[in-house]
């Protein structure tokens, strides 16, 4: 049988387990398992359902027995800062709360207040922006309100850690997720001791950092039994957007990567951090990614504002209106000009989409279609602002963005995003964080010798649509 290796990339709403074949020096994509991810309000929190999670990573697996394959190496990518305690035993300790959970809630001005941190020592030390939610805020809320579960915990492990520690045994933090917490120093790349001393927070549950590419083990006894078969749980990016950059096919180095899906991550790739004060204004971060490249980028609410309309609309009717269905009311629309801030907090789990678009209008919007091209209005124009300030940053001119994930499957975006930056755009890879997911593997593999050849690969293999200002 043809070698294979498994990709199980997991977001907000879905998950999916992808197999990639390298084949005449040409990268080909099979779909086996896909299944639904949703927060549910638990214990006071909005939270993961995290042991749901792991039972369709072990289903998806059945799935590729099933179907006749039996992959090598297998890699597991999640969304960032979001994580679980383990106690003494290796037993989880509390919920997985979400990031769109409301408990951090004013934890920064708490800790300004207090004279613990200011956010422009933690951005110096860490070059993470300031996101509510920011995994170092999180452990500080648990602090607040759980001390007794920090106090009892051993092991810290993000979502895609954990989903590796129930398949293999093994705890391990790994880098590109890692980075995410705040926690991490920008030019040390490891634990920050000294700022997570400031927060009060336990050293001892954070595990040394582990690098993309490093095998972890195979699977565990019972997990083998149940599936048919053993595979290396290898680490890739376990960030999304980690691995979604890795399986961008720019052209030169002056190309704007946007990874476009629940998030927009629009950025590019840096050799060294950059955590000035100006760039702590502007609150672009520098994330870590495979073999040390930092994503240096600006985090813009993305496609999350569109799937809520669809699902409160879908909840209104009866019926869930298809993505063709809303580009459609959008440009019957095409003439409204409203724009409104993505970022602002109002969009991050607003009990109703719309109401909070309809809101931030000041009441202009009066149908689908125009709350549709406002949503679209005002992504391509934060792009372009993006845009702006990221040359201003870097002191470099750009001349293309780049845009990868599913929201490159929406032309209309596309194309609203080009006129907005003035600049081309090219669409694709739709899997970008399965493929940048199986790069590391590929690579780890032996079957290309770094990641531009992987790249060129992508480049002839995959469709990648031009689009004109």
């Amino acid at each position: 049988m043809q070698p294979c290796f498994l990709a199980v990339d997991i977001g907000a709403s879905s998950g999916r387990h992808i197999l990639g074949f390298v084949r005449d020096g040409r990268i080909a994509l099979k779909e086996v398992y896909r299944f639904e991810n949703a927060l549910a309000r638990q214990n006071g929190h909005l939270c993961w359902d995290i042991e749901h999670l792991f039972a369709e990573v072990v289903n998806g697996l059945k799935a590729c027995k099933a179907a006749g394959y039996a992959p090598q190496t297998m890699g597991i990518d999640t969304w960032a800062v979001d994580f679980v305690l383990l106690d003494e035993n290796g037993r989880r300790i509390g919920d997985a709360v979400a990031y769109r959970d409301e408990r951090t809630d004013g934890v920064r001005d708490a800790l300004e207040a207090s004279g613990a941190l200011t956010f422009a020592e933690h951005y110096a030390r860490t070059g993470i922006q300031y996101q509510k939610f920011n995994t170092a805020y999180q452990l500080v809320a648990l602090k607040n309100e759980h001390p007794e579960q920090l106090g009892s915990a051993k092991t810290f492990l993000m979502v895609p850690d954990y989903l590796n520690y129930r398949l293999t045994g093994v705890v391990a933090n790994e880098y590109t997720n890692a980075s995410t917490t705040a926690l991490v120093g920008a030019k040390s790349k490891t634990w920050d001791d000294e700022l997570i001393a400031k927060l009060g927070l336990p050293r001892r549950i954070f595990q040394p950092i582990r690098l993309p590419g490093e095998v972890l083990g195979g699977l565990l006894p019972a997990i083998r039994e149940q599936v048919g078969f053993d595979c290396q749980v290898l680490l890739p990016a376990t960030h999304d957007t980690g691995s979604a950059f890795l399986a961008v096919p720019a052209k030169d180095d002056n190309a704007v990567y946007l990874s476009s899906g629940t998030w927009s991550l629009l950025g590019v790739e840096n050799k060294e951090p950059i955590a000035t004060p100006a760039s702590c204004a502007e609150n672009f971060t520098n994330e870590g990614g495979a073999w040390y490249r930092y994503r240096y980028l600006k985090n813009i609410m993305g496609l999350w504002m569109i799937q809520s309309v669809r699902r409160e609309m879908g909840e209104k009717t009866g019926t869930r209106p298809t993505f063709p269905e809303l580009i459609a009311a959008a440009k019957e629309a095409g003439g409204f000009d409203a724009v409104v801030d993505t970022n602002a907090p109002d969009f991050l789990a607003p009990e109703s989409m719309m109401a909070a678009v309809t809101a931030a209008t000041g009441g202009r919007t009066r149908s689908l279609g125009q709350i549709m091209q406002t949503i679209y209005n005002s992504l391509s124009r934060d792009y372009a602002l993006a845009i702006d300030s990221l040359e201003k940053l870097t002191g470099k001119r750009y001349t293309s963005v780049n845009i990868v994930g599913g929201g490159s499957q929406d032309l209309y975006l596309d194309q609203m995003t080009a006129a907005a930056t003035g600049l081309p755009v090219y669409a694709g890879p739709v899997e970008g964080t399965a493929l940048g997911n199986l790069v590391v593997q590929f690579i780890a593999a032996g079957l290309f010798p770094d990641l531009q050849a992987a790249r060129d690969a992508i480049k002839l293999s995959f469709d990648i649509k031009e689009i004109h200002p």
